[in-house]
Formats: C-alpha cells, structure tokens, sequence
C-alpha cells in the first residue's frame, strides 16, 4: 500500500497556443502588486474605491491555452496598463441552467504596465494568493441566486467572459470559448431498451492510437452525471462511456437492487469498441459508484485493467433510499459490509479528501489499500490524500465548486467540505494523476 500526500504542484503540461479570442476587461483603482492575506469577506463582487482614473484605454489581453479544453489551464495577460496601475478584473460563465457565477479580484500592474494573472495576487478578491486560474474556481453564483445553488456545466462548451474596468470604464473584451471535448470526438447517446445500457459513449477522433477505455459511473446523484469527464477523457485519446445505472427509463427508479452483472455488460461493451485497446477495461466509480467499481473489479479481474475510485468507502452500504440493498449479484442481495478485494487483480488509484464532509473518505480509502495488502494483492495500489479538500477532491478542474451534493445514504444535500483553494488545488494535481493512471494502463 502507498499512501500518498502529494505536494500540489503545477497542472499537467501542454502545448501552448495564443487564442484568437474577444474579453471583457475591467480597471479599477483597488489591490496591491503582492495580493492581500486573506480574500474579501461578501464574494466576488468587486467595490472599486473613490481615486483618480489613469488612462489605459490602450488596454489589452493576451489569452495562451493549452487546447482551449476545459481541464487546460489558461494564461491571462493584461498589457498596456501604467506602470503599478490598479485594476478590477472580473469572470463571469452561464451555467447549464442559466444561472450566472461569478468572481473577481483587483490587482496591481507591474513597473512595465503589464498584469499577469499568473504572478500577481488579488486584493482584495475572490480568492488569495497568486493563482492564474483562480478566478474560475472561485466563482460563486451571482446575487440572487439560493443559497447551495449547484454549477450545472453548459453542454459542448463553457463562455468565459472576462472583464477589466478603469473606474467605471471598461476598457476592453473578451470571452474566452472552453470546450469539454476536442475536435473529432464523438458522441452516442445509448438507451437501456434499444442498447441495454444507458449512458454517453465519446469516442476519441478517428485514427488514434487505440488506448483503454473508460468505464465512469457515478455516485447518489444518479443519472450520467460523468458525462463530462467522459468527453473530457475520449479529448485525451480515452475512449469513456458515462453510465447511467438507476433513475433513467428501464432502470431501478433508486439505487436499490441494482444488479452488479449491468456494470460487467458496459465494460464488454466498451471492450468491444474498435478504438479499445486489447487489454481491458478501467472502471472508475465516484462516491457512491466506488463501490459497484471495487466490486465489479472483484467479480472480474479478467476484464477490469484498471481501478480509479473517488471519494470512495470501504464498505458496501445499504440501498437508497432503505431498508433493502443497493446491489445484486446473481439476483440475490450483497449485503452491506466491508468490500472485499482478494480477487482484484488491477492497479488501484483512490482519491481522497481529508476534509470530506460527506464521508470520512481518506480514512476508508487508506482501509482499502490495506485490504489490498492483506489479500496479497501485488498490482500497485495507492491513496492520493489532499489536506485541505473534501468530497469534490476528484472532479474534474478548474470549474466552480458547489456548495452542496447529494449525500450517497440520505440524498439529501449535504456540504461536501474542504476549502475552495484546497478542493481546487486537488482537483488540478488528481486529474493530471489521472491521466497518467490511464496512460500507463495499456495503449496500441
């Protein structure tokens, strides 16, 4: 067993490319060149205080991406400022359901006139400390909206719209497009009646290197709440189904008697993919959905390659909601209790926050790997456990977090702790860790 706690280190490193894109940019008069300890009580919302208005009507942006994919960070640049001018930067997205989020922070130019978010810290602002991403991990909904409001991603793309002000004159525009899969990959809706299963199957482009594929099921919230990672993942050369396994037409209306054999079926499924590698399948389960992953990959070693859990216990739980099972096997119930995991063959990657207000996760997590030790299991295994993030320490990154989740036994909401900054920063460090658990799982 490894448990690690890993020093939060820079995102996965990619190509980079200028964007040809439009922003919104706002200069005010607030914040210092070395940020402020702390962020501004209230939110994101930016007062810009009383003082002279320099001109910078010359402002610009420079916007460098990776891939202008969501899970890529970017580089925002403000030039043609004066030398140490303050200025109010503010970031806006419409989610899914059209509820606008929000942050901002004021910062300093340099002695040259330029503002780079990479090195400059806000003050006051949404967030503290020098983040270049920082503005859209801490965004919060807007006034208005209730309190626990969840960020419902837009499907296809994310309009980031940034925004600098001199005062009360805003300078210059533009809005950032991130999108959730790249150019060429596909997508399949399948249905339970027509297809046997219900989900999003993304396909990589056509002509890829064959690499594993994906098997992404998700907690109580039931539904294809992966279907984002799945698009995401198919971007990076993975072929991912995000399966659906109650609460969809021809499935269990709850997460009661859901029979373990479906889990088995999408992986033979997505096995059967031409873009599949030879050599198996990676299950990845998140909260409630670990457990039908560890299981899946105890029933069958032969076709499970890999294991990812998120936020994971180290129990079977009962149905949801009670009294009754959550699993079958063979049509009779698997009883709740402590997961067993003497027949997993795969490597194993859990992810973990030490401030999980749903579930103690990094304890079971870290009970797990022991497990694993004891049943003399000798494919690697290992916690990757975040100090500072909760139940949200293996989503996906660089989006805003939400103040409530459904809890996996009562469904009800419930706050899934850790602090912004820490559930970011585990965020950017488990996805590029993610991305090296599948690569290293087999390609062709």
């Amino acid at each position: 067993m490894r448990l690690t706690r890993p020093a939060l280190a820079a995102p996965l490193a990619m190509p980079l490319t200028v964007l040809p894109l439009t922003v919104l940019l706002v200069a005010g008069c607030l914040g210092a060149a070395g940020g402020c300890a702390a962020p501004r009580e209230g939110g994101p919302s930016i007062q810009v205080a009383a003082g002279p208005v320099l001109d910078s009507a010359g402002a610009t942006i420079e916007v460098v991406a990776g891939a202008a994919l969501v899970d890529t960070p970017l580089h925002i640049r403000v030039s043609g400022l004066r030398p140490a001018q303050r200025v109010s930067v503010q970031a806006r997205i419409t989610d899914g359901r059209n509820v606008e989020w929000q942050a901002g922070g004021s910062y300093s130019a340099d002695r040259s006139g330029l503002l780079d978010l990479d090195h400059r810290a806000p003050c006051p602002g949404a967030y503290a400390g020098v983040d270049g991403m920082g503005l859209l991990w801490s965004m919060t909904p807007a006034p208005g909206y209730p309190e626990g409001t969840r960020f419902d991603p837009p499907r296809a793309r994310v309009q980031l719209r940034l925004a600098v002000r001199s005062g009360e004159r805003t300078i210059a525009t533009r809005t950032v497009t991130r999108r959730w899969f790249a150019e060429g990959v596909t997508r399949r809706s399948l249905d339970p009646v027509a297809d046997g299963l219900a989900g999003e199957l993304y396909l990589p482009p056509a002509g890829s290197p064959r690499h594993s594929g994906v098997l992404l099921v998700g907690g109580a919230e039931g539904g294809r709440s992966r279907e984002y990672d799945a698009a995401l993942l198919a971007s990076h050369g993975h072929p991912a189904l995000a399966l659906a396994y109650f609460g969809e037409r021809g499935l269990p209306a709850t997460l009661r008697d859901v029979p373990l054999e479906y889990f088995a079926t999408a992986a033979r499924r997505l096995a059967a993919e031409p873009a599949v590698a030879a050599d198996g399948i990676v299950i990845d389960g998140a909260s409630r959905g670990a457990e039908a992953a560890l299981l899946t990959a105890q029933d069958h070693p032969d076709l499970v390659r890999g294991v990812i859990l998120r936020s994971p216990s180290s129990d079977v739980h009962p149905g949801n909601p009670g009294p009754g099972v959550a699993w079958t096997r063979q049509g009779r119930p698997v009883p709740p209790g402590p997961i067993p995991v003497d027949r997993v063959a795969a490597p194993v990657l859990a992810i973990a926050g030490e401030a999980d207000g749903v579930w103690d996760s990094a304890r079971m997590a870290g009970q797990l790997m022991l497990r694993l030790d004891g049943a003399g299991v000798t494919a690697r295994h290992r916690v990757l456990s975040y100090a500072e993030a909760g139940h949200a320490a293996g989503a996906s990154p660089y989006l805003p977090g939400s103040a409530a989740v459904t809890d996996p036994i009562s469904r009800l909401p419930v706050d899934p702790g850790g602090t912004p900054a820490g559930n970011a920063a585990a965020q950017v460090q488990s996805w590029a860790e993610t991305l090296a658990f599948l690569d290293g799982t087999g390609r062709s």
